[in-house]
C-alpha cells in the first residue's frame, strides 16, 4: 500500500476549558497555591498589555487581535507553577518570562493558521482571513521579535532556550509540511512533530519557572521531560476528541480533521494494521481517504481523496465512517498512547520534592488527557 502524506495538523492551542485551575486546585493546601497563581496571572496580563503595544496603528491592531480574543494562558500558568519550586517564586523576571512565552505562543498561532488555511481561531475569524496571509505572517513575526526582546532582558540562558524553542517550532512545521522521509516510520514522525510544535514550548514554560525562581538546576531536565510529555499527550487526545459527535463539547463537526485530509494518530494506526494485512482496516482506511478526506471547505490537502470522490459522500455516510473509526480498536490504542505520554510526564516528577507543587503538576497532566470524548 502506498503511504499517503500526512496533511498539516493545527495544534490545539485552547488547551484547557474554563475553570480548569479551580478544578485542579481544590484541596486546602492547593487553594493557597491557586491564589498565588491567580495573582500571578493577573500580573502577567498587565505585562502582556504593556509588551504587545506598538506605535504603528496597523501593527497594534493586528498583533493584539488574537491576544484580545482570549486563551487559557496555560503556558504562563506553568511558568508560575514551577516557580513555586524555588526560593524566589514571585519576581519581575518570572512575570516577564510568562508573558514572553505566551507572546511566542500567540505568534505561532498566526503562522499556523496561514499554513493550515484555518477559518477560526479562539472563536474569531482567523487573522489571515480578517486581513491577508502576508499581514498575518508579519503580525506573527512582530510577536516573535517582541518575545525575543523580552527574553533579552532575562539573561543568556533564557535567550538560548527561546532560540532552541523557536528552531523546534520551525522544524516541526517544516517536517509536518514535507512529510516523513522515505522509509521513515510515519507514527514516529507524527509524534516528533507533536513534540516539536507543542511539547517544546510547554516544556520551556516549565523550565523558565525553575530557571528564574532560583530552584535547583537538576529540576530543569525533569520539567523539560514533563512538558514534552504533557504536550504530546494533549495533542494525541485531541485526535480522539475530533471524532466526537458532541458538537457542544468540541464546537465542530465530528471528524473535522478527517474531512480536511489530516491523518492523525487513529488513521496512522489504521494504516499500520492495513499494511499488516488487516482487510477490515484497509477497507475503512480506503473509505476515509476516498469518501471523507477533502470534503471540508478549504481542506488542508484535498488531493488525499480521489478527485471524483471529493464532496460526493453525503453527511450521513461521512458521519457513519467517522463513527466507525471512533469505535475501532485503533482509537482505544490512541488513548493508550496518550496515557503512555502522561506516564512519561508524571514519571519525571519523581525528581521533584514531595509536596503540593509536585502533586499539582501530576494532577494537571492527568486532567489534561482525561477529558470528555
Amino acid at each position: 500500500m502506498t503511504a499517503q502524506p500526512t496533511a498539516a495538523r493545527r495544534p490545539s492551542h485552547a488547551v484547557v476549558g474554563a475553570g480548569f485551575a479551580k478544578q485542579l486546585f481544590g484541596r486546602p493546601a492547593e487553594r493557597r497555591l491557586r491564589a498565588a497563581l491567580d495573582e500571578g496571572l493577573e500580573r502577567v496580563e498587565r505585562v502582556l498589555a504593556e509588551q504587545v503595544r506598538y506605535a504603528d496603528e496597523v501593527a497594534q491592531v493586528t498583533t493584539t487581535y488574537l491576544l484580545d480574543a482570549g486563551g487559557k494562558r496555560l503556558r504562563p500558568m506553568l511558568v508560575l507553577l514551577t516557580a513555586q519550586l524555588g526560593p524566589d517564586p514571585v519576581n519581575e523576571e518570572l512575570d516577564l518570562a510568562a508573558a514572553a512565552v505566551e507572546i511566542t505562543h500567540l505568534a505561532s498561532l498566526y503562522h499556523d493558521d496561514v499554513m493550515d488555511e484555518a477559518t477560526l481561531r479562539r472563536g474569531v475569524t482567523a487573522a489571515h482571513l480578517q486581513w491577508s496571509n502576508s499581514t498575518a505572517i508579519l503580525a506573527g513575526d512582530l510577536l516573535f521579535a517582541r518575545a525575543s526582546q523580552v527574553f533579552s532582558e532575562l539573561g543568556t540562558e533564557a535567550i538560548r532556550l527561546q532560540a532552541d524553542v523557536f528552531e523546534r517550532l520551525v522544524l516541526g512545521q517544516m517536517h509536518e509540511t514535507i512529510g516523513p522521509r522515505e522509509g521513515q516510520d510515519r507514527i514516529e514522525h507524527y509524534l516528533q512533530v507533536l513534540a516539536d510544535k507543542t511539547g517544546s514550548l510547554i516544556a520551556a514554560a516549565a523550565v523558565y519557572g525553575v530557571m528564574l525562581s532560583g530552584a535547583p538546576d537538576e529540576y530543569k531536565a525533569a520539567m523539560r521531560e514533563f512538558g514534552e510529555g504533557v504536550g504530546v499527550a494533549f495533542q494525541i487526545v485531541d485526535d480522539v476528541i475530533d471524532l466526537s459527535p458532541d458538537h457542544g463539547k468540541t464546537g465542530k463537526l465530528a471528524g473535522t480533521d478527517l474531512r480536511a485530509g489530516v491523518e492523525t494518530l487513529p488513521v496512522l494506526l489504521l494504516e499500520q494494521r492495513a499494511e499488516r494485512g488487516d482487510a477490515d482496516a484497509a477497507d475503512l482506511l480506503e473509505r476515509i481517504r476516498t469518501r471523507v478526506a477533502g470534503t471540508a471547505p478549504g481542506s488542508a490537502d484535498p488531493t488525499l481523496a480521489r478527485p471524483e470522490a471529493v464532496g460526493s459522500a453525503d453527511e450521513d455516510e461521512i458521519a457513519a465512517i467517522v463513527a466507525e473509526l471512533r469505535d475501532h480498536d485503533v482509537t482505544r490504542e490512541t488513548l493508550e498512547a496518550a496515557q503512555a505520554q502522561v506516564r512519561r510526564a508524571t514519571g519525571a516528577l519523581d525528581a521533584l520534592p514531595a509536596g503540593v507543587v509536585r502533586e499539582a503538576l501530576r494532577e494537571f497532566a492527568e486532567r489534561l488527557v482525561n477529558r470528555d470524548f
